[in-house]
């Protein structure tokens, strides 16, 4: 009964989370249609927009294909008629992300992670296949397949993320009990892919900050052209708002190209544009007021900046470091230097899948290349966290950390020792000699305690 509890409430997380994400779209596209049309106007078109947008905020590319009558009326060249949107607003993704983060660790304390995940998973495909079905628009096509597959494997991969890492910690006597098994027979192998995992994720939230803030920093420097843009594109009350919605969901995608550009191959907003610490190249954009935050110039002393993906990787290191120091698993060279591999080799990984979704086509003609590329991010910020997590796993241990192992390794001995007490509560020497190394320790007598001795200091500790 607990087993099918679990799927029931994990699916209805699913259908929580899918609920809320049309909900935050038809909601504002519902005020903005009657202030726009009235409250008589025909409402036939609303959800259908509102899927293909969820879709498209989940990843699934959408086919924009303008009518003629629209084309006269706008003024647009027949030529820009029909084009990919591909640059995914991130927002609606990492919503979703989160949620099925959540409803897996809580299915992972329930002692079924496993179920959970694949049920909430399950649930979520069957309300995508239902928009995929009723969301068709003449205007904005998306394909089949990927409409339903994407925002699944999306809720997916979060739910399992989430159960995994509460099932590692806490046990889940299945499956992975067995690999943990395994991995906790390596030795100071055994630590390696926890840290390693663990080390990723302070370099993703570090990375993460220091390119929000980078926005943050634009905005301050050059929000006035953002308001020149704005005021330049001529729209009303209801015009602005709807492109400050956008702006908002489209906020994580920003950060994403920051990152790119804080890491060194920056990103592109047209064929044949770039955008980098090194040096800026641009042509005509589009009057996007967001991308009145592009610097107009920059000098080549501005590739300064990716000492702050380094720096990430460094406080990634270090919060390894002392997790490991807290535990009293100190690692040889070999191992650390696996780890520091390890950190950097997943930040690569998530670099790629956010440049991936993060990037690609936003417009008609040259707006059909835009973001960052795939590769030149990913090894350019991996290689980056690798080498300022690398100057923290491997450098030498500071005399204040062996002095922290030496108490740890003193403390864990004095409690391991077992002491009696006999009749008349004198100490006795327990059936064990304490300390359980002699060679760690000198002993000399204590007071009319026979037997019981305390520690003196090792000759050959390098704090001595």
């Amino acid at each position: 009964m607990q087993r099918l509890l679990v799927a029931l409430l994990a699916a209805f997380d699913a259908a929580i989370a899918a609920a809320v994400g049309l909900v935050v779209l038809l909601a504002p596209l519902t005020l903005l249609w009657t202030l726009a049309f009235g409250a008589t106007a025909d409402w036939g078109a609303l959800w259908p927009l509102t899927g293909t947008l969820w879709q498209f905020g989940h990843g699934v590319p959408v086919d924009v294909d303008i009518s003629t009558g629209v084309l006269r009326a706008a003024g647009i060249a027949p030529d820009a008629a029909a084009f990919t949107l591909s640059v995914t607003p991130l927002a609606f993704l990492l919503f979703t992300l989160l949620f099925a983060a959540r409803s897996g660790a809580r299915a992972a304390r329930a002692g079924a992670w496993m179920l959970g995940a694949l049920s909430g998973a399950l649930a979520f495909g069957v309300i995508a296949t239902g928009v995929a079905l009723t969301s068709n628009l003449s205007a904005a096509q998306t394909a089949l397949v990927p409409a339903i597959l994407l925002p699944t494997a999306v809720y997916l991969v979060g739910a399992v993320c989430g159960a995994v890492r509460i099932a590692w910690e806490d046990g889940d006597a299945g499956f992975l009990d067995r690999v943990h098994d395994v991995v906790d027979s390596w030795g100071d192998w055994g630590p390696v892919p926890s840290a390693a995992v663990r080390g990723a994720a302070f370099a993703v939230v570090g990375v993460t900050a220091v390119s929000a803030l980078a926005v943050a920093v634009m905005t301050l420097f050059r929000g006035g052209e953002v308001v020149a843009l704005f005021q330049a594109a001529r729209v009303d009350a209801l015009g602005a708002g709807v492109i400050t919605l956008g702006h908002l969901a489209y906020l994580p995608t920003i950060i994403v190209w920051a990152a790119s550009w804080l890491a060194g191959p920056g990103f592109a907003v047209g064929v044949g544009t770039a955008v980098s610490p090194a040096g800026t190249q641009l042509g005509v954009v589009p009057g996007i007021p967001v991308l009145g935050l592009l610097p107009e110039s920059t000098s080549i002393w501005m590739l300064i900046v990716i000492i702050l993906p380094i720096g990430a990787g460094a406080f990634a290191g270090w919060a390894v470091r002392s997790r490991l120091v807290w535990e009293g698993t100190p690692l040889g060279t070999g191992p650390r230097a696996a780890i520091a591999a390890g950190i950097g080799l997943l930040t690569a990984a998530v670099a790629a899948l956010a440049a991936l979704l993060g990037g690609g086509s936003m417009g008609p003609g040259r707006l059909a290349e835009a973001g960052p590329a795939v590769l030149p991010f990913a090894l350019s910020l991996g290689g980056e966290v690798l080498l300022g997590a690398a100057i923290l796993l491997l450098s030498p241990r500071h005399r204040d950390e062996l002095a922290e192992e030496r108490t740890d390794r003193w403390v864990a001995e004095m409690t391991a020792s077992e002491l009696s007490v006999d009749a008349r509560g004198d100490r006795v020497p327990a059936a064990t000699t304490w300390p359980a190394t002699p060679s760690a320790f000198d002993t000399a007598p204590l007071g009319d305690d026979d037997g019981f001795r305390m520690p003196t200091r090792d000759p050959d500790d390098p704090l001595r």
